[in-house]
């Protein structure tokens, strides 16, 4: 039971290619099955059997023959076999019943002896006996008064084409039809294909925009499966691309300030405690800089699993809170938690810190004097929904999803005062890439960055 069980998973799915394959081939079997039954015994029909009008032609003979007979007696019979002899080069013999002639002239011992090899006009008549075949064939309304006897003519003959179309049909017919099962192949297989070879020569060729048609990646197979994959990765091929030559452009357009500066410091002629202590701190922010675009271009291109634990996030918030604390003087009370020791999260401590880090530096940076900055939040099924609130200015609306992008500054400020505008980004990235979400939005009094994190 268990092995059937298996059988059944292992079968393809109902959308699959397999079954339109299968039901592809059964149906050329078939078709072609029917075309040999069918089509060959109608051929043999043909190159068996006297045609329509070989029997008429013949069944008027045999009624001449009778109109002769009872007009005219054996005379009659004689006169319209010699008028037949002009029409026909062949035998022809009129018998009674009891076999005998009914001409005036007797039948030879030669003639006698082919009467018991007579085939009728519904007989087969095959084309590989020695000589024409002879038929006898009634007289028409009065059978039993006599019949015609007649050796075959041989524009009679059947199957005078029986090798054309042999030809045809054991040739050109099948070949048709293989060509018309290679068609549908072409335009099942090779079309996708070929869809799916123009994309990729369209990367070769930096085309990263281009897309496959909605025919390619509508299809429910396995094909259209592929094909949308490959739609997939254009543009997440296309997106990391234009990602990281924005980042390229705006690290470029970052550093020409303090390199500016580095190169007004080097040219000055101030004493070299201050020049030193100058050079010290545009060079910090350099690295600053170049170490957090590096991680954020990291974020947004590794996309493997981020290795997950279980996270009290009451404990987390108390250590960035006293980091907090040290690098911008705030006393505790100005940073406090509403959550309870049972919050906890799955997840990348170093990811989840990191990004809980930046968000709370950024609401420090844009407090006001005596603001508070506040970490709450609620679980939601299995999910824990946290927020960070602080009680800066707010942002503009049309500007709330702005922020997250790399190198955003609203308010304006230079590197080394405001930052560099890549916080949020790294923090966005962090909670993304272990199956959470992070956005903002003005609530109230400031700014309120929304965090959902899976349960423990």
């Amino acid at each position: 039971m268990k092995g059937l069980e298996s059988s059944l998973k292992r079968l393809p799915g109902k959308h699959s290619l397999f079954w339109k394959l299968a039901c592809l081939l059964i149906a050329f079997c078939l078709l072609m099955i029917w075309l040999s039954w069918s089509w060959g015994r109608y051929m043999e029909q043909q190159g068996a059997f006297l045609s329509d009008d070989a029997r008429a032609t013949l069944s008027g003979y045999a009624a001449g023959a009778e109109r002769a007979w009872n007009t005219g007696g054996s005379t009659g019979v004689d006169a319209w076999l010699q008028t037949m002899g002009t029409r026909e080069s062949t035998w022809l013999g009129v018998i009674g019943n009891d076999l005998q002639s009914l001409s005036s002239y007797p039948l030879t011992d030669k003639e006698s002896q082919r009467l018991t090899f007579l085939r009728g006009l519904d007989w087969p008549v095959s084309r590989h006996a020695k000589g024409l075949p002879w038929l006898k064939i009634p007289f028409p309304v009065d059978p039993g008064a006599g019949v015609l006897v007649i050796e075959l003519p041989q524009r009679f003959m059947p199957g005078r084409y029986q090798l054309f179309w042999r030809v045809v049909t054991n040739g050109v017919i099948p070949g048709l039809f293989t060509l018309l099962l290679c068609v549908g192949l072409y335009r099942l297989l090779i079309m996708p294909l070929n869809h799916l070879r123009e994309q990729a020569n369209a990367w070769r060729a930096d085309q990263l925009a281009t897309r496959l048609s909605h025919d390619a990646t509508s299809r429910q197979d396995e094909l259209g499966e592929l094909g949308r994959a490959f739609d997939h990765m254009s543009e997440r091929l296309q997106s990391t691309v234009s990602v990281q030559q924005q980042l390229l452009r705006d690290l470029s357009h970052e550093l020409r300030t303090p390199l500016s500066r580095l190169r007004v410091a080097c040219d000055s002629e101030q004493d070299l405690p201050q020049l030193r202590e100058r050079l010290g701190r545009e060079i910090d922010g350099m690295q600053r800089l170049v170490e957090d675009t590096l991680q954020l271009a990291w974020l947004d291109t590794e996309r493997a699993p981020l290795p997950q634990e279980e996270i009290q996030v009451q404990a987390l918030w108390d250590m960035l809170r006293e980091n907090a604390c040290f690098e911008s003087g705030w006393p505790v009370s100005r940073l406090p938690c509403g959550l309870e020791a049972d919050c906890w999260v799955r997840g990348h401590l170093n990811s989840l810190a990191q990004a809980l880090e930046n968000i709370l530096r950024n609401a420090i940076r844009h407090s006001p004097e005596a603001g508070i900055v506040r970490l709450d939040g609620r679980r939601e099924g299995g999910e824990w929904h946290l927020w960070l609130q602080d009680q800066g200015g707010g942002v503009d609306e049309e500007e709330l999803e702005r922020i997250f992008a790399p190198f955003t500054r609203l308010d304006g400020s230079r590197p080394g005062d405001g930052g560099f505008g890549l916080g949020l980004s790294i923090a966005r990235n962090a909670v993304q890439r272990q199956g959470g979400r992070l956005w903002a939005e003005n609530a109230g009094q400031g700014l309120r960055v929304h965090m959902r994190l899976s349960a423990r």
